[in-house]
């Protein structure tokens, strides 16, 4: 699975290393990507593609929602790695 827009990622270098964050964008050989708490979709952290884990499985209205508007909320996001994680515990 390719890093795409809706997809859910870890942070495996930095001073965010382990935490969860959604794909909003792919360029260029990096991601940008927003938790909806301390990364805010406005301000997305912008992750070279080696430095983040993918989670092998993405949100649908997420990954919808960007295509068709181009952008999600961080109220959005937050809920969408909420159940992401509470799935995966």
């Amino acid at each position: 699975m390719d890093a795409q827009p809706g997809g859910f990622v870890y942070a495996v270098a930095g001073r965010d290393s382990g935490k969860c964050f959604i794909i909003l964008s792919v360029k260029d050989g990096f991601a940008y990507i927003a938790d909806g708490k301390g990364r805010k979709v406005g301000a997305p952290k912008k992750k070279s593609l080696k430095h983040i884990k993918l989670a092998l499985k993405s949100d649908k209205f997420i990954a919808e929602k960007l295509e068709t508007a181009g952008k999600v909320t961080n109220k959005e996001v937050r809920h969408a790695i909420k159940a992401f994680l509470g799935e995966n515990e």
